[in-house]
């Protein structure tokens, strides 16, 4: 199974990018096969075309399970995310991929954001999202049981999606 990380943080190895690569590993047993720190794109992301960039995409809509994750900025996800997630096609950008919203925020007010704000994105795009999307408090985010509780309730569900779509 091909797993990737998709982190919208724009500072380089975040939290974000953190709490996505163990929710990954968590879920499949091993790590992601691909990581992708969208700020590391840089100024790509701002057209079409971009090498870089358009190597992303492709690593993205070849995967079989994605964690898309992004920390909660104004009350949704980053517009870096969005940048990346709009040189995906719509309707099947996406095909074929599983994908899991994962967005961390400083407290519980936002908790329903990944599944509000950021889950119609990537089922627009074309992926299949079939659980709940997974909220953490950064600070918490390594020494609660979420992320565990989390893959105990949705983790059969996500894997046999992906292997289906695959």
């Amino acid at each position: 199974m091909i797993t990737t990380v998709v982190a919208g943080n724009p500072k380089a190895g975040s939290r974000t990018l953190d709490a996505a690569t163990r929710l990954a590993a968590t879920l499949t047993g091993a790590d992601p096969t691909n990581i992708v720190d969208i700020v590391e794109l840089g100024s790509g992301l701002l057209g079409w075309g971009d090498e870089k960039v358009s190597a992303a995409v492709e690593t993205v809509a070849k995967s079989d399970l994605v964690i898309v994750a992004s920390p909660t900025f104004k009350a949704t996800y980053t517009g870096i995310l969005k940048l990346f997630l709009d040189q995906f096609a719509t309707g099947d950008g996406l095909r074929g991929v599983t994908a899991v919203p994962l967005m961390l925020g400083a407290g519980p007010a936002h908790a329903m954001a990944p599944d509000l704000l950021l889950k119609p994105v990537l089922v627009e795009l074309g992926a299949t999202c079939p659980a709940a999307g997974l909220y953490l408090i950064d600070s918490t985010y390594t020494t609660d049981t979420r992320i565990a509780d989390y893959t105990g309730r949705w983790g059969s569900t996500v894997l046999a999606s992906a292997r289906d779509e695959a």
